[in-house]
């Protein structure tokens, strides 16, 4: 498959050894598309081990996680703390409470905060963790419940010179504080060790729209450099109703696009002149869903039970901002064929292996979420900042900043793969960028 024997042997190896982890099988295999342009280049590469050791997480903390519910039934979930990589500092990366919580995922992710942290430019490790516990439907009382005796593991591996976690899926403002809490109240000490925290203790401003936000300039950049264009009048799709998609929204409308599709788990809605974002983010912020609802408002829309369905909706450019795994190659051949020329991935691996090659063999333009969703990662790095100094930046102060690290991420991932003659694969600027920032350190630090 590779030209390389050494990735050939790395990918066999994982496959054999993961074989009922597909997400990370997908997110190594997409890794290793792109070292194949360099680890021939390179023989300390293979004589160092680096990708074999790369592949593997430093460490893996499993628990069991009991807790109470409101009628006194005692539950059990398990708790997850994936710290990946540590050669440019310490873990740092999201906890994700949903049911589809395992191994599989929380490795891929973790896999991919690696490289994503170092794109940014900031001294951050790569990490990931979470449960199978569904926060959904849950009581404040429950949910503090759970994350107090989650805590009560993870604080012993946890600090803010060693793995700062975050928020991600179902773990939003409300874990996060019962987390911090709780983890100062056992370790009787105030510090940066979770970020996404609220104003009134040590978060910063813009987090909570820093990763929809830094998508949005993210594009401009996109577009700037392949077709001295601006997003403004493009068409746009959108999925997902989360903090990112509504965000992403918010900013491209704000930026002169219009928004002719965007979907949440109950389907999704279109309309080529138009949707009414501000309603959209009004419906999203208050029940985390949209579509039935705006279906009540504007039946005139065109709507479907079926998410995908929105990859069918004419656009020029798509922002898949749900989950992995949500578009297929047919998904992409319907982009395509719908006009659309810019794929910018604002959630972690949405589009799988099929789909990333058919964007790049057919002239779609697509970016990897290690570099155009790295905005949220890129403010909770500011919030460790300013927790470190004691200071809070001011929301101007914190935008220019996430600019300026987005263009940087933008150049570097350009840069890198005009470097190897392939300007147009974003993926493989952003893999290698981020990899010989790693590979360097993991080096210089010797074998451990």
């Amino acid at each position: 498959m590779y030209k390389s024997e050494y990735l050939n042997r790395i990918l066999d190896e994982v496959r054999a050894k993961y074989a009922e982890q597909k997400e990370f099988i997908q997110a190594v295999e997409e890794f290793l598309d792109s070292m194949d342009f360099i680890v021939d280049k390179d023989p300390r590469i293979e004589e160092n081990a680096i990708l074999e050791r790369l592949v593997v997480p430093e460490r893996i903390i499993q628990f069991r996680v009991p807790w109470v519910d409101d009628n006194g039934k005692i539950r059990v979930n398990t708790g997850y703390r994936v710290q990946f990589n540590s050669a440019i500092g310490p873990y740092k990366g999201g906890m994700r409470f949903d049911k589809s919580v395992n191994l599989s995922i929380l490795k891929f992710l973790g896999f991919e905060q690696t490289f994503k942290n170092s794109l940014t430019g900031l001294p951050m490790g790569g990490g990931k963790g979470g449960s199978d516990f569904d926060p959904r439907g849950k009581s404040d009382a429950e949910v503090m419940r759970f994350c107090q005796s989650f805590m009560a593991e993870l604080f012993r591996h946890i600090g803010p010179d060693t793995d700062v976690p975050a928020g991600d899926l179902g773990f939003g403002a409300r874990e996060i504080g019962f987390m911090f809490g709780y983890y100062k109240k056992l370790r009787n000490e105030w510090s940066g060790v979770f970020t996404g925290k609220n104003i009134s203790y040590g978060g910063s401003l813009y987090r909570p729209e820093a990763t929809g936000y830094g998508l949005l300039y993210f594009t401009e950049e996109m577009l700037k450099a392949y077709f001295n264009d601006s997003i403004k009048g493009k068409r746009v799709i959108v999925s997902g109703s989360g903090k990112v998609g509504s965000m992403a929204a918010l900013k491209a409308k704000e930026l002169g696009a219009t928004i002719v599709g965007m979907s949440d788990i109950n389907g999704c809605v279109s309309d080529p002149k138009g949707l009414d974002v501000d309603l959209i983010l009004e419906l999203a912020k208050a029940k985390g869903e949209f579509v039935n609802d705006y279906v009540k408002k504007y039946p005139q829309v065109k709507y479907s039970k079926v998410s995908r369905d929105l990859w069918k909706t004419p656009c020029d450019i798509a922002l898949p901002c749900a989950t992995q795994g949500e578009i297929n190659l047919e998904n992409a051949k319907e982009l395509k064929a719908n006009g659309c020329y810019m794929l910018v991935e604002g959630a972690n691996m949405p589009c799988d292996l099929e789909a990333i090659r058919f964007f790049n063999e057919n002239d779609v333009i697509f970016s990897p979420g290690k570099a155009s969703n790295a905005g949220g990662v890129a403010v909770s790095g500011l919030e460790m900042s300013q927790n470190a100094m004691h200071l809070s930046w001011t929301a101007e102060e914190v935008d220019e900043k996430l600019k300026g690290i987005m263009k940087n991420i933008f150049k570097q991932c350009y840069e890198t793969a005009k470097k190897y003659g392939e300007p147009k694969n974003l993926a493989l600027g952003a893999n290698i960028a981020g990899f010989l920032k790693v590979y360097d350190a993991m080096l210089a630090e010797g074998i451990v």
